[in-house]
């Protein structure tokens, strides 16, 4: 069996929405688990609607949030034990990019600064000479350079060229793991591919792990080495990206694959109905039945196991779709 990079292990995460007499529990995150081995580098995309609690879970792996339940292993060291933490050598492993390039940026700072302070407080640079070195490497990596970058402020870049100077910033560290949660969503759509192939180029020449958590399926299709689909916070379905896509399990991702006809598209405006999210978080039973055209009974009382469909593939459905083919 292959060493595992991460591992989430039933992890759960419990908001309160509204006051504390009459407050209500949302389960943003509910008992997800998922694992990306560490013999060989592969993107991760996880997808779903706004508020399936994609951004939740990856803040969770990048130690922003602690869960309520389950467990996260990095490297084999879980994240509850407090004694074998070390916050740098974790800077070192992980590297988050994130939706806005324009707030990871100070108006009132250089660019190029951040770039240093990475390379010299984690201490990849012992002087400013060495640090002029790893910049510009990092910079050359994603198609731009020291001298291009050197004094300019935010201001002065495009988003898709300020977006590739945070992915320079994450490389600085050579990570395992870099986590880009909703990275081309504030792109143009003419850069959002070439942000994308730019991950690929990453995994394979550095070696690198990516979770790229978005709603664009079109990029994560192109994008994806295997696929995880959130739902109210379940993951509903896992696998490779190319079996998932063209041949979805789950009746949320067939439904998902019938919106995807160009890059940039999103779900909500075409699927979003507001009038079950809330009390769909709370249910006991499949949380998708309210609106499954397949749905029986049983959905409707009890919740489903995980089915492993063989091949890597997990499915979170009492009635598989690709079971119901063989069965017809």
């Amino acid at each position: 069996m292959a060493d595992k990079l991460l591992e989430v292990k039933g992890v759960s995460k419990i908001f309160r929405v509204g006051g504390m007499l009459r407050g209500k529990k949302l389960v943003a995150v509910d008992n997800v688990s998922l694992s990306i081995d560490d013999d060989k580098p592969v993107i991760l995309s996880i997808v779903g609607e706004s508020g399936c609690g994609k951004s939740t879970l990856c803040k969770m792996i990048l130690r922003l949030h602690n869960p309520d339940m389950g467990d996260i292993v990095l490297d084999g060291k879980s994240y509850a034990d407090k004694k074998s933490y070390d916050p740098k050598q974790f800077k070192l492993d992980v590297q988050p990019i994130f939706q806005n390039p324009y707030e990871s940026f100070s108006a009132r700072k250089t660019v190029d600064t951040y770039l240093y302070n990475t390379a010299l407080r984690l201490g990849i640079a012992k002087n400013r000479a060495e640090a002029d070195k790893v910049v510009d490497e990092a910079l050359k990596s994603v198609g731009m350079s020291l001298a291009v970058v050197k004094g300019k402020y935010a201001t002065q870049f495009s988003g898709g060229e300020l977006q590739r100077v945070s992915i320079a910033r994450a490389l600085i560290t050579r990570p395992k793991l870099i986590i880009a949660d909703e990275p081309v969503a504030a792109i143009d759509a003419s850069m959002k591919m070439n942000i994308v192939n730019l991950f690929k180029e990453l995994r394979d020449k550095y070696k690198i792990s990516f979770i790229y958590i978005t709603h664009d399926l079109s990029t994560a299709y192109y994008v994806s080495d295997y696929i995880a689909t959130l739902y109210r916070g379940c993951l509903i379905e896992y696998g490779p990206a190319k079996q998932i896509m063209d041949n979805p399990a789950h009746p949320y991702t067939e439904l998902l694959m019938s919106s995807v006809p160009r890059v940039g598209d999103k779900w909500e405006k075409e699927i979003a109905m507001p009038d079950m999210e809330g009390k769909e978080y709370a249910v006991e039973y499949c949380k998708f039945a309210p609106r499954c055209p397949y749905a029986t009974d049983e959905c409707r009382q009890k919740r489903p196991d995980a089915t492993d469909m063989g091949n890597g593939r997990m499915v979170l459905c009492c009635h598989p779709l690709c079971q119901q083919t063989k069965e017809a």
